[in-house]
């Protein structure tokens, strides 16, 4: 039976360039779409450039061009990155759209008919230099807990305690450095503590994964906080109606971008915007989203579709981050890679394709971008044994039998290849791709296996033999044709030049019922793919490296940008630097802190029999289990500190700011735990 789908990923920020974190999203969601096109299905997927909010309008300026020119610039690289890695968006649009600011009005409109909006004054910082509200991430200070030095306004990443941003001690704007002043503003706030009730139902109605929906649970304990969805001018957004001067932050009109997207794609194509939208609607809606977004998915979306009048998702897929060789992502190691560095280098995307769809499953949990497996599984996998089946019998047609195939319908070892559609299939649809790959690659074993026991090679140098030649061969591309039709989702352009080779139609699902029919004739065969070379992976690491160490200063706990404004800031001297004992420690043990937002539990090995407990505010960034093992820089003689949650003995150095993090510290290879770092 056929279905009608609509598919997203999440919006990628007009802010920055698309890297390989990202990719694993938009690859993970192409295969999908890929995969259930090829059954037949109607499949529209659709994504846009995520364009407002203060940090857009702020690059702009420091660039001296508008924010419409930025973010057209950027949508013009994002667009060229996604088409390189043959990501098939049906429309690749913006949410600075007239759709967007139609449905964004309209919705509120809605929300507020049906008495979920509600205003209050609030007391907010006002910059008296830049004249503008601060939002919570643009002012930093003293924590009024710990009194941890340089953290954000919203929360503390030493003890995780959450504060309003007033609350801060010696708050200062992290845009202009100067000492904001308090001013009272009247703000927009969503009644989303008045939907816990269709929440808690939503979230454990099946739409999200298992883990996921525990997380919601979570934030169910300590109870719904109502959501501001307004920002004061200047901001770079749309306007609230009826509220000069007010706009609808980017979380609420962000996510609507989806339906102004599949709206604009309506118009081009002359599909039915409500059969997708209205609130009884059949066809299906699947959202693909990083895990660290999963609160504004699972929570505030289906909030405001239910509460406007709209559908709610059919399920939202929610995957892990990317590690690179086991680490965060880092540009001192030259391992934080633009999907751009990647194309000059490597050339080929399908490589990468391939590499994430054999780590992927349709959990939460992070996957590692193993620099040096994925050289050794391209070139094991697809050279040495996909590629090879036709590379050893393809030339044999060619010379010998003018092109022309025998039939292979009565193949054993083609029988069992087309006997793992539906296992394969049934992978695909549930996004266990690594499932998937792995039934691929043995039964790439198997069409080896057969290639290798029959021997053409030696057959083409014995009289009396063409017949059973020709049979061998025709067998053997009739696997390699199936292979190609399971690995079409992952490799679109290597199948596409694989169906021109073997003179076929577009292979789609039903195809695995068909055959390369007695006579049927082939192209001359080309050479398809090369391994890759270690090389092109050194060259591309050199790089993306870059020095940071003239760019960062110590604050407790983290590496920060100095920013210029900062840069009269007090000098330390070298004896008093010379105080601090850094160790190099294995995390021994780490764990979930209850009831902390921000916090991890660490347990540090610094040698010498002795371990540490320390509480780190990396939670949003590592899963615990990723940790243990690991080596880190810890301060080794910061006194003791009583917390909430028990006693932190130490402090770990990790490295962050408003483009990301935070990402712990590690020590280069040959480092030992107990050393002492000078």
């Amino acid at each position: 039976m056929s279905r009608k789908i609509l598919v997203t990923s999440a919006l990628p920020y007009a802010n920055g360039s698309i890297h390989l974190g990202h990719l694993v999203e938009y690859i993970q969601t192409d295969i999908w779409v890929r995969f259930q096109k090829m059954q037949g299905h109607t499949v529209h997927y659709v994504c846009a450039d995520d364009t407002h909010g203060t940090p857009i309008m702020l690059r702009a300026e420091k660039e001296g061009i508008t924010p419409e020119a930025l973010i057209e610039s950027v949508h013009q690289e994002h667009a060229a990155d996604f088409a390189e890695f043959l990501v098939s968006f049906d429309n690749y649009y913006s949410t600075n759209a007239p759709e967007n600011k139609a449905l964004s009005q309209s919705i509120y409109k809605k929300l507020k008919a049906a008495g979920k909006i509600a205003t209050k004054t609030i007391e907010q910082f006002y910059d008296p230099v830049k004249n503008m509200f601060l939002p919570d991430r643009f002012i930093k200070g003293e924590c009024p807990k710990c009194h941890a030095k340089d953290q954000y306004g919203d929360s503390c990443e030493v003890c995780g305690a959450t504060y309003n941003p007033t609350e801060l001690i010696n708050a200062y704007s992290a845009v202009s450095g100067a000492a904001p002043i308090r001013k009272e503003t009247e703000h927009y706030f969503f009644k989303l503590s008045e939907c816990e009730d269709f929440l808690k139902e939503w979230t454990r109605s099946g739409t999200l994964q298992g883990e996921a929906a525990n997380k919601m649970g979570e934030w169910f304990e300590s109870g719904l906080n109502d959501w501001d969805i307004s920002r004061d001018a200047p901001y770079f957004g749309f306007e609230i109606p009826d509220a000069p001067g007010k706009y609808f932050y980017v979380w609420l009109d962000a996510p609507i971008g989806y339906m102004a997207s599949f709206m604009n794609l309506c118009a081009k194509q002359g599909l039915d915007f409500d059969e997708y939208w209205q609130a009884d609607a059949t066809t299906e809606l699947y959202h693909f989203i990083g895990k660290d977004i999963l609160y504004f998915h699972a929570l505030f979306w289906p909030a405001t579709l239910e509460f406007s009048g709209h559908r709610k998702p059919t399920k939202i897929f929610s995957h892990g981050f990317l590690t690179v060789n086991g680490e965060k992502m880092s540009k001192s190691r030259g391992t934080f890679i633009t999907a751009r560095s990647y194309l000059d280098h490597i050339k080929n995307p399908e490589y990468l394709r391939y590499y994430y769809a054999a780590k992927l499953n349709s959990s939460m949990e992070d996957i590692d971008l193993s620099l040096d497996d994925f050289v050794a599984r391209v070139n094991s996998d697809l050279v040495g044994k996909y590629i090879n089946i036709a590379s050893r019998t393809a030339g044999f047609i060619n010379k010998r039998f003018a092109g022309k195939l025998q039939s292979a319908a009565d193949n054993m070892e083609v029988a069992e290849i087309k006997s793992a559609a539906m296992l394969i299939a049934s992978a695909y649809e549930a996004r266990e791709y690594g499932k998937a790959i792995r039934e691929i690659m043995r039964l790439a074993d198997i069409a080896n296996g057969y290639v290798a026991d029959k021997a053409p090679w030696v057959m083409a140098k014995q009289e009396g033999q063409d017949a059973e030649l020709q049979q061998v061969c025709s067998a053997a591309l009739e696997m390699f044709r199936l292979l190609t039709l399971y690995l079409k989702p992952v490799l679109p352009k290597l199948a596409l030049e694989i169906e021109q080779f073997l003179n076929i139609t577009a292979l789609t699902w039903e195809s695995v019922d068909l055959s390369l029919v007695e006579g049927h004739g082939i192209n001359a065969y080309e050479h398809l793919i090369t391994r890759i070379e270690p090389t092109l992976i050194a060259a591309m690491t050199e790089a993306n490296k870059e020095n940071l160490t003239a760019t960062a200063q110590v604050s407790a706990p983290i590496l920060a940008p100095i920013a210029p404004e900062l840069a009269d800031a007090e000098y330390i001297s070298i004896d008093d630097f010379a105080k601090v004992d850094l160790r190099i420690a294995k995390i021994v043990n780490a764990e979930h802190v209850e009831g902390a937002e921000k916090l991890l539990k660490l347990t540090l090995d610094i040698g010498e029999a002795t371990t540490r407990q320390v509480f780190a505010g990396i939670k949003s960034a590592y899963d615990p289990a990723t940790l243990v093992g690991r080596l880190t820089v810890m301060v080794a003689n910061l006194a003791p500190r009583k917390m909430k949650f028990g006693m932190s003995e130490g402090m770990v150095l990790a490295a962050s700011d408003d483009r990301g993090g935070p990402f712990i510290l590690s020590p280069d290879a040959g480092a030992q735990f107990g050393m002492r770092v000078k």
